[in-house]
């Protein structure tokens, strides 16, 4: 059996920047485990698969693996195996089947082997819980009690598919100080997968908004996490004007050397929130053949 794949830099436009992705093509023969085992050996935070569709519209189906776990929706992937699609079938609008829903995405393209992609999100974040154990986040976090907070932020739990614990802190200098305490993060960032999404705003960047970190899932820190960002939608939404559309980019990778940056949109409607949405530019920086035999 020959799978060909693409490697792809997502959240960019600058090849060794941004989170790497594995794209696999032509996976519907592949069992379960033998995704698994091929993001294992990839060992990318994630490894997406492209099936053919099940419904007829539809452009693809996908199915998104880190080394670890499969999950029912991330975000890089999504963006990364939009351009891939976007470019290959030569379409300005991708329709992807995943686990938590129909997602589609704008294209654009920009050259031969990159361009920019934009989805509505399948799934609106909601709230979870809140997180009240501030000494324990401190100290998980390796910063100070005082640290965390930024404006009318707290921190709290929310979902747009996957659960994040977010942590808003003071500032980017607090931001990049954070050094990961293992002894006590699972206790402390107690809900499924253990992953903490820390940010906080950065008024003095002309060009950004928001700047964030992302600790867990076993992956340790990964450079640009879309659906962390579509869970940050939810905070930010409650803290904006009961109706009216938001447009933020938000930096993320910069303390691994990985800068990503990922776009954010929302809009609200008498208090309610009803679009949000994740963009984003990729980049192929390589393809190749899996081999696995007969």
């Amino acid at each position: 059996m020959k799978l060909p794949y693409q490697l792809l830099d997502v959240f960019t436009r600058t090849p060794l920047r941004g989170n790497p992705l594995a794209v696999v093509s032509k996976a519907d023969g592949l069992l379960d485990g033998e995704m698994q085992a091929i993001a294992r050996e990839f060992n990318l935070s994630e490894t997406v698969f492209l099936l053919r569709p099940h419904g007829e519209r539809n452009t693809a189906a996908l199915r998104i693996f880190t080394p670890y776990q499969e999950l029912p929706f991330a975000g890089h992937p999504t963006i990364g195996a939009a351009v891939v699609l976007g470019l290959t079938k030569k379409v300005t609008a991708v329709r992807m089947e995943e686990q938590i829903g129909l997602v589609t995405a704008l294209f654009e393209k920009l050259d031969r082997r990159s361009g920019e992609a934009r989805f509505t999100l399948p799934k609106l974040p909601a709230r979870l819980a809140p997180l009240t154990d501030v000494a324990g986040m401190a100290k998980a976090l390796g910063i100070d009690a005082g640290d965390i907070g930024c404006g009318d932020y707290q921190p709290a739990v929310f979902s747009a598919g996957v659960p994040f614990h977010l942590v808003p802190v003071r500032d980017a200098g607090v931001l990049k100080r954070v050094a990961v305490n293992g002894s006590v993060w699972k206790d402390v960032f107690s809900h499924e997968r253990h992953s903490a999404y820390v940010f906080t705003q950065t008024p003095e960047e002309h060009d950004v908004d928001l700047a964030a970190r992302m600790f867990g899932m076993g992956l340790g820190e990964d450079p640009g996490t879309g659906s962390a960002a579509a869970a940050l939608i939810g905070l930010l939404a409650e803290h904006t004007a009961p109706s009216g559309q938001s447009d933020l980019v938000l930096r993320q990778g910069h303390e691994m050397g990985r800068p990503c940056r990922i776009l954010i949109q929302f809009r609200k409607d008498d208090g309610h929130l009803i679009h949000g949405g994740i963009g984003g530019h990729a980049i192929v920086v390589g393809e190749g053949e899996l081999d696995l035999g007969e």
